[in-house]
């Protein structure tokens, strides 16, 4: 937890603006674009562009819920997670139990998706896995994660065994989202998904390509971002992350996402407290922003070169 700070008051204010902006972003593409826009004319689809280009920033607001930073009140942060997620595209407690597992078990053998174990693993084949998730099948993995889901209880726990790896967290993530209210939720979130982007795609009719560019767009944005802060770091410091340099008003625009260091070790803190604590901290910069990005594409590590 933290100390109440005036600046709290701000920072609310600025997530609540912030929720109806991605509200009504998500509608628009959803709905407004494809029922009203395209009809009249083709090249309103370029407006697809904006809600494709909020997609991090969208991922830093969910990421807010997640550790309950939406509004001071458990069940409206819930609320508002919830509704956020099934626009983005997958249930608000899958998103939230991955993502504490991402905490729990960063840069372990489970948490640690460029490295590989020489003279184990298959190299190609890892590099091919490796490549699909960071451009674009995290997020693909996150909304296929939340459909399977809806299958029945013994399909899930037989699918879960199947995936079960040393090197995943598939039985762990099944296990916390397998709770009766909690499988409830996602049940209902995932229906709801599905009926959301049902409805969008029917709207869309013979320019559905249109919104699947949008969804490419959307998850290799935030694919790509997802492990760059842990990309070629030492392994099994679970706490540890790299703080990536951008602008101030580029960090800001991102909720001071690029802070992820300081967020590792200060993981309840709000977005707008960030930029103070790592001041404080003075834990510097580990990398500039879109080089860290780029150096992903260098591909998966052998683990040795990782060892303390």
């Amino acid at each position: 937890m933290y100390e109440p700070n005036p600046s709290d008051a701000q920072g609310r204010f600025v997530n609540r603006v912030l929720g109806i902006l991605f509200l009504a972003a998500a509608l628009f593409q959803l709905v407004v674009l494809p029922a009203w826009l395209l009809p009249a004319s083709p090249a309103w689809g370029w407006l697809l562009l904006v809600p494709v280009l909020l997609s991090n920033a969208w991922w830093a607001y969910l990421h807010e819920a997640v550790h309950g930073g939406l509004s001071p009140s458990r069940a409206g942060n819930r609320r508002l997670g919830r509704l956020h997620a099934v626009l983005y595209g997958a249930p608000f407690d899958l998103l939230r139990a991955g993502h504490l597992l991402h905490h729990a078990l960063s840069r372990t053998v489970r948490e640690r998706s460029e490295v590989y174990r020489a003279g184990h693993d298959n190299r190609a084949l890892f590099a091919v896995a490796y490549y699909l998730r960071i451009l674009g099948g995290l997020y693909l993995i996150e909304v296929l994660g939340g459909l399977l889901f809806l299958l029945p209880h013994r399909a899930i726990a037989t699918l879960a065994g199947r995936l079960e790896r040393p090197d995943n967290v598939v039985p762990e993530l099944v296990r916390r989202v397998s709770a009766p209210a909690i499988l409830r939720a996602v049940r209902l979130d995932a229906g709801a998904v599905l009926a959301m982007y049902g409805l969008a795609f029917a709207l869309y009719g013979r320019q559905a390509w249109l919104l699947l560019l949008a969804l490419a767009g959307r998850a290799l944005l935030v694919s790509l971002v997802d492990n760059a802060f842990h990309y070629g770091t030492a392994l099994n410091r679970v706490r540890a992350a790299r703080n990536l340099a951008l602008p101030g008003w580029a960090s800001a625009l991102i909720l001071h996402f690029n802070l992820h260091g300081a967020h590792h070790l200060r993981p309840g803190l709000p977005w707008w407290r960030l930029p103070d604590y790592h001041r404080s901290a003075g834990s510097g910069y580990q990398a500039a922003w879109w080089p860290a990005l780029f150096a992903q594409l260098r591909g998966p590590i052998p683990e040795h070169r990782l060892r303390p």
